[in-house]
């Protein structure tokens, strides 16, 4: 019960109202005790009539009068002469004085509490107005046991009351706030606990009905977010069949390839001078096409092993990636050239970052073969505080302005014609499993430099 919203409403409900009925429970006891000391005044002053009335009274009738006036001394000041018209035996001394005839509201309430803090039974002189302007003032004196006693009880009916009414109000609070907030709330939840059970059924998503204007837009955005969640879930789902199929035709097509590529082997030895030269042509196309099945189903492969990290020396990598690069130059007019530290050790996957290197380094190279002059290629790395960079620069073309708006997503970032832009893709997924990333960080019509950044901690860049 405490845990929930209506539990909490009624128990902060009902202490703001309890601290409420406090603040007016002080005022009130200091009014009780006013009207309290007035009501013997008035007390005292009609039982001195009786001694006016008559100058000589016995001492029982005097004692009695003061006895039902609950006072023990009543002096009159009439004429400018203070006049003692009934007394008694005086038990101890007067220990304070109050005077009702101007009283201020912080006087009142300090002398209040100070009288329901003050256990003792003391003896205190009441000054105040006589009633109907009979005198200048009339003083009585009086034991505090009494007026203690009545101001506790009065105060003890207030605080009843107050509580019965804190929790009335918070009842009649909690049922308003459960009809009103509780029960939409709990509507909206059951609507997302539904949701959440079949996201693709359009019959789940909420429909705005609430009348709180902070509700209904909550509402409002919920059934928004459901709306275009619902919509990306049917479109996921239909390019996920469409990946599968595409994967399907890809490797269907790549064994057609690969049998029209060995034919098209027989056909450069051919002696016709048509047929060899458009042969070359030919196994450039059927190249392409293998090339872009093969990517195709490697990228559409899921199940991409998480890198195994360990201290790799980065200078054997590049080299065998130059190594390999090389066998596919010796009749070009291209470059390739390392600059990397021997004694640099990165913490890496190796076959991953082989590959990384591998997929700048051969998209560099095709991009100069496509302008027909001579070029380099450059790797370059180094190491700062806490990170690793590799650096792969080339004297090439550069990547268009076009194509760099979506460099690294797969089927869109190929500059170069007939590429399957998912090389960059593959590169940038197998940094980022590393805890890096891999940027552009240069391009103009002098060349263009990719950059790869490896986190030395646990964390990423």
């Amino acid at each position: 019960m405490l845990n929930t919203l209506s539990g909490r409403f009624l128990i902060l409900t009902t202490a703001f109202v309890m601290l409420a009925e406090v603040l007016i429970l002080v005022p009130s006891v200091a009014r009780f005790r006013e009207d309290y000391l007035r009501d013997r005044l008035e007390r005292a002053q009609i039982a001195s009539l009786a001694l006016l009335a008559d100058d000589m009274i016995e001492m029982d009738l005097e004692a009695e009068l003061l006895e039902n006036a609950e006072v023990l001394n009543v002096v009159l000041r009439r004429d400018e002469v203070r006049q003692l018209v009934l007394s008694s035996p005086i038990p101890q001394p007067i220990s304070a004085t109050h005077d009702l005839r101007d009283p201020g509201a912080l006087t009142l309430i300090g002398d209040a509490l100070h009288q329901l803090l003050s256990p003792e039974n003391e003896l205190i002189r009441v000054i105040g107005a006589p009633v109907r302007d009979a005198g200048l003032l009339i003083e009585v004196t009086m034991e505090t046991r009494g007026l203690r006693a009545a101001m506790i009880e009065y105060g003890l009916r207030i605080l009843i009351l107050s509580a019965v009414i804190s929790v009335l109000t918070a009842l009649l609070l909690i049922f308003a706030v459960r009809l009103l907030l509780v029960k939409p709330i709990k509507g909206v939840v059951r609507n997302m606990q539904r949701y959440a059970a079949a996201p693709e059924d359009a019959r789940g998503i909420i429909r705005p009905t609430a009348g709180i204007r902070e509700l209904r837009e909550a509402e409002d955005a919920l059934s928004s977010l459901q709306t275009e969640l619902t919509h990306a879930l049917k479109q996921k789902e239909r390019l996920a069949q469409l990946g599968g199929a595409v994967a399907r035709v890809s490797h269907d097509l790549r064994n057609i390839l690969a049998s029209a590529q060995l034919i098209t082997d027989r056909i450069e030895a051919s002696e016709d001078p048509l047929v060899r030269r458009l042969a070359p042509k030919l196994v450039n196309s059927i190249t392409r096409a293998v090339s872009l099945c093969e990517s195709t189903l490697a990228f559409g492969r899921t199940e991409e092993p998480a890198p195994t990290l360990g201290l790799v020396r980065l200078r054997d990598v590049v080299q065998d990636v130059i190594d390999g690069e090389n066998l596919s130059l010796e009749a070009s007019c291209i470059a390739l050239d390392s600059a990397v530290p021997a004694t640099l050790n990165l913490r890496a996957d190796p076959e991953q970052l082989f590959r990384v290197i591998l997929n700048l380094v051969r998209n560099a190279r095709q991009a100069l073969e496509s302008t027909g002059r001579e070029g380099r290629i450059s790797v370059t790395a180094g190491e700062e505080e806490d990170r690793w960079w590799i650096r792969v620069s080339d004297t090439g073309p550069g990547v268009p302005a076009k194509v760099r708006e979506h460099l690294f997503q797969p089927f869109h970032g190929g500059a170069r014609k007939g590429g399957s832009g998912l090389g960059l893709a593959i590169a940038s997924e197998l940094v980022r499993g590393h805890g890096g990333h891999l940027t552009l960080s240069a391009s103009s019509a002098e060349g263009s430099t990719f950059e790869i950044y490896l986190p030395k901690g646990d964390g990423t860049l």
